[in-house]
């Protein structure tokens, strides 16, 4: 089997590659950089530039599935211009391979497309899955709506479609999780605000895993990547620090200063969404990281 990754060599990116060579599976990827092709028949890179709507097409060849990660980072300060490649980095891109995928004889059968729990408004007391209807009506979730508004263009070329809702990824070479444990190495770690915002977090091997599931079952529709518990900010920041053996002292970080620091961003570290897993539980997937210390402990002690 060969697919086709966009977004390979991020940070779920890696790990998706890791695993498909684990089982055997060939990866053709995108990049924007020419001097990081590579030609090897496990691992094959092939040039885009979105913002000039060019792509070597024949990335596509012997291809049966793509998996589509590619999008600028969220943690970049919002500034107007920045807002704008937010948002076509993800549209842009999905609409460039729909467009490309028209004009050439392809094996496609499926696209399992990240998308992200931005979507759903922010709330201390709901418990979210994929059938709410109501998308926040914060800049997130106008981003992610139009993502997956745009990845639905692949079914009037009547390949499959799949959406993976990303939470909040743990990982130890990047990401949230870093960024997080800094402040805790140096015991000055806080939450923000009250702390009981809710963090619907995965561990980056499961949300690798789930891709992958969700391709090898041919599973359409809308999946949330989050594992089955959820902590609040307080919970994460103090599982953390516990984890680390630091100590946990300092107030909570309030939000006026976060907004002064970072601006509309801020919103990424206050909002709440506690998001269900049961759907992809039911679809027969199975969590290796079910609980936050055990992951912790997985990343932060190796």
């Amino acid at each position: 089997m060969r697919i086709l990754i966009t977004g390979a060599t991020g940070l779920v990116g890696q790990e998706i590659v890791k695993l498909c060579h684990a089982k055997g599976i060939n990866v053709n990827y995108l990049t924007t950089r020419k001097s990081k092709i590579s030609n090897e028949t496990a691992y094959k890179g092939f040039y885009w530039n979105v913002e000039k709507k060019e792509i070597d097409t024949t990335c596509f060849d012997g291809v049966q599935a793509i998996i589509h990660l590619a999008g600028a980072s969220i943690s970049k300060r919002w500034t107007k211009a920045y807002k704008k490649t937010l948002l076509d980095s993800r549209v842009e891109s999905t609409a460039l391979l729909v467009e490309s995928l028209k004009h050439k004889p392809h094996t496609i059968t499926q696209i399992v497309a990240a998308s992200a729990i931005g979507i759903y408004p922010d709330s201390l007391t709901n418990y979210y899955d994929q059938n709410h209807d109501k998308a926040s009506r914060s800049f997130l979730g106008d981003v992610v709506t139009a993502w997956e508004t745009a990845v639905n263009a692949f079914k009037t070329l009547d390949i499959k479609v799949s959406k993976i809702r990303v939470g909040l990824v743990l990982s130890q070479k990047g990401g949230a999780l870093k960024e997080l444990i800094k402040p805790i190495k140096f015991g000055l770690g806080a939450a923000f605000g009250s702390g009981k915002q809710w963090q619907s977090w995965i561990h980056v091997e499961d949300l690798a895993r789930l891709f992958l599931y969700v391709l090898e079952a041919g599973l359409e529709g809308v999946y949330n990547g989050v594992a089955p518990n959820p902590v609040t900010n307080i919970e994460l920041t103090r599982t953390a620090a516990k984890t680390l053996k630091k100590p946990l002292f300092m107030p909570n970080i309030p939000k006026f200063l976060m907004r002064c620091v970072l601006g509309e961003m801020h919103i990424i570290l206050f909002e709440s969404q506690r998001v269900s897993s049961k759907f992809i539980e039911n679809k027969g997937f199975t969590f290796k990281f079910h609980h936050l210390q055990p992951s912790l402990e997985d990343l932060l002690l190796e």
